[in-house]
């Protein structure tokens, strides 16, 4: 290990207090998690909206829903059943090892590494925090830099909940990621970009470290003429527009059946109008762009594809003082357009048609497996063939992002939007190891067969084959 990595002495301090974290009781881990959840409800409450909206001017009512609530939601889940989590699970044992016990323990993977993003910082920093804390871990944290005002106040969240030989969270840049992927972790969990995270997992190799990667990718919504399209595009708006675009699952692409695109680009205009006014930007109820490259990057993806003769159905209006951008509906946009190459992360929803199910299939299988696929159909068959020949990290039929809110469900991507899951008992696997435990409590017939092997034991061996 490097020395002069400017974060050895703090990694040193958790490994050498690990065990003593990793053998604290339910009880204290309980503990532990009721402080985070106060200061979050609570003591930094305001503070934390005030610090979002600072960042990129996130409503106060979309902080509370979409950053402290599902933190709070994560914490009760995690106090109702850890005791549960924690209790070794009792495994059978075959009968030609009569005479012993076996068992699984969830013991804690040791000093782990949790790299947040800006697009929801409270949220994306503190539930795998959670689940480290849940598992039994030491942890170091390291927010996005994108995001000052709200990294500046978790660090002072967590040096007042937490010691640092425990938890600590270090404020920087990109140099300050690239010394803490230095260090030899027992895991990282990693959230963002999958450009990023490959790095990451390249990073983990040099000390085989253990790696969650929640990544992202190009998310479909398909909608058939089934579905109830008034409900179905009100729902596309809100998961769309939401922290104006900047979900790693919200709906990346809209491939519609043709027949309905009339009637969706004008559903889609009164829905933009009913949430945001005719003036999104007047709007107390729409966030802006990160920061100016985000901004640009997302404004010149918009004008390569005006530039190759797509059409903006709906918006398309920015003002970069703000980092604004309208929420936008582009359609005819040809392949290579940024907008269908890339990620769009942002207020801009591309819409494609399709003549049957099976080419919008087709058209999804032709990509990346996305992290998440939106389903709006009320004919059971076609749900039914979707999901049966696509690859998603998760599918939601008939509405959008819910799959996040349910704790009972893995989240997470597959290859190119992730590796590992989070949320619940899953977030909880992740920060630890399951280790088998055999414990012998009497003669084992594996000790009648030691050397010599004699005519006897030969016999014995071939019964053991035979019948166990």
């Amino acid at each position: 290990m490097n020395t002069e990595n400017p974060f050895s002495e703090l990694f040193q301090k958790q490994k050498a207090n690990q065990f003593k974290i990793g053998n604290t009781t339910y009880k204290e881990r309980i503990a532990k998690l009721k402080r985070l959840q106060d200061a979050l409800e609570n003591t930094y409450k305001q503070d934390i909206r005030e610090a979002l909206f600072q960042d990129f001017k996130k409503p106060f009512l979309e902080t509370d829903l979409t950053e402290i609530y599902p933190v709070i939601d994560e914490i009760k889940f995690a106090i109702s059943n850890l005791k549960s989590w924690l209790k070794p699970e009792k495994v059978a044992t075959p009968v030609s090892l009569l005479g012993s016990s076996s068992f699984i323990v969830n013991e804690p993977k040791g000093v782990c590494l949790i790299i947040s993003p800006w697009n929801y910082p409270i949220n994306l920093t503190f539930a795998p925090l959670v689940s480290a804390i849940v598992g039994g871990n030491t942890a170091i944290l390291k927010p996005s830099e994108m995001t000052p005002n709200t990294s500046k106040l978790m660090a002072k969240i967590v040096s007042e909940l937490f010691d640092e030989n425990e938890i600590a969270l270090v404020e920087g840049e990109v140099e300050t990621s690239e010394a803490l992927l230095e260090l030899p972790f027992n895991h990282i969990f990693f959230t963002g970009s999958p450009a990023v995270g490959k790095i990451v997992m390249k990073a983990a190799s040099k000390n085989l470290t253990s790696v969650t990667l929640e990544l992202g990718g190009k998310s479909p919504t398909i909608i058939d003429d089934s579905s109830n399209l008034e409900k179905t595009v009100k729902k596309i708006v809100y998961g769309k527009f939401t922290n104006a675009g900047q979900t790693c699952i919200a709906p990346d692409y809209v491939l519609l059946q043709e027949s309905l695109k009339p009637e969706f680009v004008a559903l889609f205009k009164q829905e933009v109008n009913t949430f945001y006014s005719e003036n999104p930007e007047s709007s107390d109820s729409y966030s802006r762009i990160v920061n100016s490259k985000h901004f640009e990057r997302l404004t010149k993806a918009l004008e390569d594809a005006k530039i190759k003769g797509s059409i903006v159905e709906s918006g398309g209006d920015f003002n970069v003082s703000d980092c604004y951008i309208e929420p936008t509906l582009v359609s005819n946009l040809p392949e290579d357009t940024t907008l269908m190459q890339e990620e769009i992360f942002g207020p801009i929803l591309p819409l494609k048609t399709y003549k049957t199910i099976e080419e919008a299939v087709a058209y999804v299988n032709a990509n990346k497996k996305p992290l998440a696929l939106y389903i709006f159909s009320k004919n059971k068959k076609t749900i039914d063939y979707i999901i049966e020949n696509t690859r998603a990290g998760s599918t939601c039929v008939n509405h959008i992002l819910l799959q996040f809110l349910n704790h009972n469900l893995p989240f997470g991507g597959s290859n190119n939007s992730g590796i590992g899951k989070s949320h619940g008992v899953f977030g909880f696997r992740e920060f630890t190891n399951q280790r088998s435990v055999l414990k012998q409590h009497t003669i084992s017939a594996v000790d009648l067969l030691i050397p010599p092997y004699t005519n006897w034991k030969k016999k014995l061996v071939n019964l053991t084959i035979k019948w166990f």
